[in-house]
């Protein structure tokens, strides 16, 4: 029988040397003895080590004396946390009011009328919304005193609206 461990010789080659005498097995086949071996060992350690627990941890816990715990609640009130201080801030803002009069157009006639237009409507006058606000007439609404195309920017007919 051959070896099947060694790699295949061609048919005209020298029959390869004969093993040394002095070893009693090859390498690989000591390893088939020791491996069990090691094994069995382990499952014998096991197995002495799983012996029958103690008697002691059979018992009930509630069969050994034990000190008894007392707990006590105390219920404290905490009083309510006051509000915080309510903080009023007060600004002084100047107004500036301009008042303009318009003059009539040339051919325009002085007296009542279609003509010239009423004295309300050009009496008041606001150079921008700020001033409008600050007179406590916005929104003005087209026709009313002190509207102008110039506080109207969407020219929805009510100027200062935002």
């Amino acid at each position: 029988m051959t070896n099947p461990y060694t790699t295949p010789q061609p048919p005209d080659a020298p029959p390869p040397a004969a093993p040394p005498t002095g070893r009693a097995a090859p390498r690989w086949a000591r390893k088939r003895y020791v491996l069990p071996a090691l094994a069995l060992a382990f499952f014998i350690g096991i197995a002495a080590g799983a012996g029958d627990p103690k008697k002691d941890d059979a018992k009930p816990a509630s069969a050994k004396p034990r000190p008894t715990v007392t707990v006590t609640a105390t219920a404290t009130e905490t009083a309510d946390p006051e509000p915080a201080p309510t903080v009023t801030e007060t600004r002084k803002v100047k107004v500036k009011v301009t008042v303009t009069a318009q003059g009539q157009a040339d051919g325009a006639t002085t007296g009542g009328g279609d003509g010239g237009g009423s004295s309300d409507d050009s009496s008041v006058y606001y150079a921008n919304c700020t001033e409008a606000r600050a007179a406590g007439a916005a929104p003005i609404h087209r026709g009313e005193p002190g509207y102008a195309p110039h506080l109207d920017r969407d020219g929805d007919g009510i100027g200062c609206d935002s």
